[in-house]
């Protein structure tokens, strides 16, 4: 169970006049997980009830149902993981795509089975499949558009040493807008090679890359416009374990769904850590930046605004009990748009007090 206290001078990140709004969060939480030999389960059910005042008053409630299940034989291992989220696009969609779109709520289904198997010591083969259905409330009226994404994956990983893997992966997925007055569709199949290097035992760091086919269909008017893109995508990162803590770096280009009801490019930059100061107090630190435009010549008959934003975030919690914790975290924000005559910033504080009550366990 957390309760939280929310301020911010400026939630939606706009340029125009704004005024501060104050928020108050109630979340309670569950986990629970199961483990045989070869069976684990694993999931949990929370929720938000969210008041804001002020700047932008409204009240809503986020749930979220995530399940993890994994079933191991001597080769193969068969995983699902998925569930369903309600949440807002401040929260769910921000953070991913760097883009803002009109504050509403989110509801999300996400499906994704995966098998793999393991051919020799060093060679084995994965797939995976993925659907995704995205709803927004109000949609219509915030010029918001629902939209599927259904995908799929296969490829092979080997241990060329005990330290390097190196993976190739096919991909595809289907994307298309499911109440826009004008449809769009899209379609990116690809390749992608992965390199992963273990340094030392605790330095580990992996580089990615590989080219999307990109083609697009919207309708205009009375017809369709059709175009073909390629679009290379590309990442790396590399991560640090300390006695007390961690860190962890990455770049990254990729393309992702949007709110908008088209394909987006993200740019994305970012560097995390944690630190453990005493037994009871424990620093972090996240910052992010992206610049976000759209992969194809033209979406929708217009073309995507290119937009930059940065998220810097960094927290200290005390655990002053055994079951009972404190954080308190700053937030600064930075979005800058192509149509924009100045950016916009924001400056937000969140003061969390949490309880964890004690696990229960039932063996047999």
């Amino acid at each position: 169970m957390a309760v939280q206290g929310v301020y911010n001078d400026n939630l939606l990140l706009t340029p125009l006049p704004h005024r501060e709004t104050y928020g108050f969060w109630l979340s309670p939480g569950a986990e629970f997980g199961g483990t045989t030999e070869r069976l684990e389960v694993s999931g949990r059910a929370a929720a938000d009830f969210v008041s804001y005042y002020g700047g932008q008053d409204s009240s809503f409630t986020n749930i979220h149902l995530p399940v993890t299940a994994r079933y191991k034989t001597e080769k193969d291992q068969f995983a699902f993981t998925g569930g369903f989220v309600r949440d807002n696009t401040l929260m769910g969609e921000l953070l991913t795509t760097g883009v803002v779109l009109q504050f509403t709520q989110r509801n999300q289904w996400n499906v994704y089975p995966s098998w793999s198997r393991n051919v020799t010591e060093k060679l084995s083969v994965q797939s995976s499949v993925q659907f995704v259905d995205t709803t927004y409330e109000n949609g219509v009226r915030l010029s918001l558009v629902d939209y599927q994404l259904l995908g799929g994956t296969g490829g092979v990983s080997y241990q060329v040493t005990e330290r390097d893997l190196v993976q190739v992966v096919g991909s595809y997925a289907g994307f298309r807008t499911t109440n826009a007055p004008s449809p769009f569709r899209a379609n990116f199949p690809g390749l992608n090679v992965v390199l992963n290097h273990a340094f030392t035992e605790t330095v580990s760091g992996s580089v990615y890359g590989g080219p999307r086919f990109v083609t697009t269909t919207s309708a205009v008017g009375g017809g369709s416009v059709t175009t073909h893109d390629t679009v290379w995508l590309f990442g790396a990162n590399v991560a640090k374990k300390f006695d007390n803590g961690s860190v962890q770096a990455t770049v990254a280009r990729d393309i992702v769904p949007s709110g908008f009801g088209l394909l987006i490019q993200t740019d994305r930059a970012s560097v995390s850590g944690s630190y453990k100061i005493s037994e009871r107090l424990t620093a972090s630190l996240d910052t992010a930046g992206f610049i976000t435009s759209s992969p194809t010549k033209s979406a929708i008959g217009a073309s995507f605004p290119e937009t930059r934003f940065v998220n810097i975030t960094p927290k200290i919690g005390w655990q002053f009990m055994e079951w009972w914790k404190v954080e308190l975290s700053y937030t600064f924000r930075w979005r800058d748009v192509d149509t924009f005559s100045d950016p916009a910033t924001s400056n937000g504080t969140v003061l969390m007090l949490t309880y964890y009550p004690p696990k229960l366990t039932v063996s047999q």
